[in-house]
């Protein structure tokens, strides 16, 4: 697979063309996902929990990011990697962009970091420097503790309008890609119609033009509850190989997520 790029998405969500979207934490996992037809590779701050067995993201750090983002540079194939700005780091415009700057330098194409209208600017100077960002609404994680927990957002007509306006304003502030947390399918679909850029989902409906799960639970090795939104890939796979590829050509053919992953 040629490298991918923002403009190779772009390129995809105009075809009408699903991309798919894993975690990545190292160098052979990376070298794996990458050469089994996923686009983008996210480093994920959920290393928190699936690596470190922390019961939330917020104790990683900013180095341990960029640690992780490193080994996954060194096993990529061509997939865009995307690293996630850990809790507390892009607080205000000028740390995000020393936050970032650290991300990028250790190999990130992309950065994503949580948050609504509040982000204007910040994603605005990222993107001026040359920094490309990914939004993420809807259930961000970071602020488990504001949200009462893992819930379902916009289910009401206040908070879907508002979601919508959001991902409008974020998008003219320079998102060059935006991600859906546990959203309802509808509201998902028509924020994913209402701007030009990719929206990736996760719990988030079929409507999206991607989709993400974290990679441990797309192979059924993470312990506890699984959330609605995961199927485990390798029940029916013979190796790890397989199973992330059935994850990508489900995803690309519609066939994942069904309606039994989604919200109303």
């Amino acid at each position: 697979m040629s490298s991918i790029t923002l403009h190779t998405l772009m390129a995809r969500k105009q075809a009408g063309e699903k991309f798919a979207v894993l975690t990545a934490y190292d160098a052979c996992f990376a070298n794996l996902i990458s050469t089994a037809g996923v686009e983008v590779m996210l480093v994920g701050d959920s290393l928190g929990m699936v690596l470190q067995g922390n019961d939330s993201t917020l104790p990683v750090s900013v180095e341990e990011m960029a640690y992780h983002t490193a080994a996954v540079k060194a096993g990529n194939q061509g997939s865009m990697i995307m690293a996630d700005l850990p809790f507390m780091s892009y607080g205000t415009p000028e740390q995000a962009m020393d936050s970032a700057a650290a991300l990028m330098q250790a190999g990130a194409n992309i950065v994503k970091l949580e948050g609504a209208a509040w982000l204007d600017e910040t994603i605005s100077l990222l993107a001026e420097r040359g920094i490309p960002v990914c939004a993420h609404l809807g259930l961000t994680p970071q602020t488990v503790n504001v949200l009462g927990g893992y819930k379902v957002q916009g289910r009401d007509n206040s908070a879907a309008k508002q979601m919508i306006e959001d991902a409008v304003r974020l998008e003219k502030a320079g998102a060059g890609m935006l991600l859906l947390e546990c959203v309802p399918a509808l509201l998902a679909g028509e924020i994913t119609r209402a701007v030009d850029i990719p929206v990736i989902g996760i719990g988030a409906g079929a409507d999206t033009d991607a989709q993400v799960l974290v990679m441990h639970d797309m192979l059924g090795i993470t312990p506890g509850r699984k959330p609605r939104f995961v199927k485990n890939f390798m029940a029916e796979s013979e190796d790890i190989a397989g199973a992330v590829k059935a994850y990508a050509d489900a995803v690309k053919q519609g066939n994942f997520p069904g309606p039994e992953h989604g919200f109303e």
